[in-house]
């Protein structure tokens, strides 16, 4: 029995990911990549742990994606993020040529998109997937960290 899952089943995944992060105090984005309707990569950010702010959810995304194929382009497979990437992910998934990106949440100061940045030519792009619950993790994540500081 073959069964198809949806761009929701799948961000659902990211927000899996996104709460990992949450819980290590990280900024909660999380990622997963999916080829043939199989994730091939999970990742959240890490930018804290590692103390390198190039760690972002993407990044770490891309990494595992490309280790998982054995090759660095990542033609027939969908990035989910739950935040919309910023430039420099942007960057990255241009060159990592991904075919389709479904991001959650749009980032209105930082994303790629508001600033103008652009992915490949050939790569899908669609936002606000699952977005309240990204938008409401993310606010949580900054409310908390406001009242300990």
């Amino acid at each position: 029995m073959n069964i198809e899952f949806d761009d929701a089943y799948f961000m659902k995944k990211a927000l899996v990911e996104a709460h990992l992060a949450f819980d290590q105090g990280e900024v909660p984005v999380g990622a997963v990549v999916v080829v043939d309707q199989q994730i091939i990569a999970r990742a959240h950010n890490l930018t804290e742990l590692l103390n390198d702010v190039t760690a972002h959810a993407e990044m770490q995304a891309v990494t595992a994606a490309s280790n998982y194929l054995g090759g660095k382009f990542l033609h027939d497979c969908t990035l989910y993020v739950t935040l919309e990437p910023c430039q420099m992910c942007a960057g990255a998934l241009y060159w990592s040529q991904i075919s389709r990106v479904v991001f959650g949440a749009k980032d209105q100061e930082r994303g790629f998109l508001t600033m103008g940045s652009t992915l490949h030519p050939k790569t899908k792009i669609q936002g606000g997937v699952l977005a309240d619950e990204s938008s409401e993790l993310l606010k949580r994540f900054f409310i908390e960290k406001r009242n300990l500081n």
